[in-house]
């Protein structure tokens, strides 16, 4: 997912990292009060003011951080994304509900964000000889599938995409979206499956997508990368989403360290409102 993906800035000085963490805390504390991460005028406002902070010029190394902030940095990816997943679901249930979803997915606030995310993705795919690929997986689709939709009407118009979500609910409505294409249906599929339980069927993808979230934890985020190596096809591409500087107070980060036994073919870290890294690895051939 990719929901908080930014508004733009266009403040070239940098913000120092302690007024950066006083005031990345004080919304914390905020957002830690709400009883219920639900859109609503305060919980967007109290978000769009974290994507602004975290989109900021800085110099911040997370590594560095105290314990105290290395907690609330855990506590707050939490809460955005859950908070994230709640934007998703309602706006996913709406369009789902209108006469040709397909066609309203732009409605969706962060629209122009994932095709950004998209363009930039297709980009580092093609250089690094990802042209066409004939499968592709995406784990951690959620309800609101956009990198899939974008991806096989804009970038990959002929490839079959397997969505993977822990949750039957936001397949359910993401199906619904799609069958609204009876082309893109074809090709488009969403499997309620948790990806630690997918085993030989991961060697069938030319490349496969890991969401941010999938894997809050360094630890998590290690084994799941591991189980996706071992099953997955020789040569092929794993694009994993990361995050670096401030903007990893919204998504994790993933290390060239946890990349183990990978070829790391580009780690990419943009600098304008799109928030997440993109890291490329291939699975080298025996």
């Amino acid at each position: 997912m990719a929901s908080f993906q930014g508004i733009n800035n266009n403040i070239e000085t940098l913000i120092p990292p302690e007024l950066l963490i006083t005031q990345i805390m004080q919304l914390h504390a905020s957002i830690s009060k709400l009883e219920s991460l639900r859109p609503c005028k305060q919980v967007n406002s109290h978000f769009t003011h974290l994507v602004k902070l975290c989109t900021l010029p800085s110099t911040i190394d997370i590594e560095a951080l105290p314990k105290e902030v290395q907690d609330m940095r855990d506590s707050l990816i939490n809460l955005s994304g859950h908070a994230e997943g709640l934007l998703e679901l309602e706006f996913s249930t709406f369009i789902s509900l209108t006469p040709e979803p397909m066609k309203n997915v732009t409605l969706f606030p962060y629209y122009g964000n994932y095709v950004k995310l998209a363009n930039m993705e297709s980009k580092i795919l093609k250089e690094n000889g990802v042209l066409s690929p004939k499968k592709v997986a995406f784990v951690g689709s959620g309800p609101m599938p956009l990198t899939s939709i974008v991806m096989a009407t804009h970038h990959m118009e002929s490839t079959h995409f397997d969505n993977f979500d822990i949750d039957e609910k936001a397949n359910e409505v993401a199906r619904k979206i799609v069958a609204s294409d009876s082309a893109l249906e074809k090709r488009m599929k969403f499997e309620t499956q948790d990806v630690m339980e997918v085993r030989e069927r991961l060697g069938q993808y030319d490349c496969i997508f890991l969401a941010a979230l999938v894997g809050m934890s360094r630890e998590a985020k290690v084994k799941i990368l591991g189980h996706i190596r071992k099953y997955m096809k020789e040569g092929g591409t794993l694009l994993v989403r990361s995050a670096k500087g401030a903007r990893a107070f919204l998504y994790p980060i993933v290390e060239e360290r946890d990349m183990v036994n990978f070829e790391v073919l580009t780690i990419f870290h943009p600098t304008n409102d799109v928030i997440n890294s993109v890291v490329l690895l291939r699975k080298p051939k025996a």
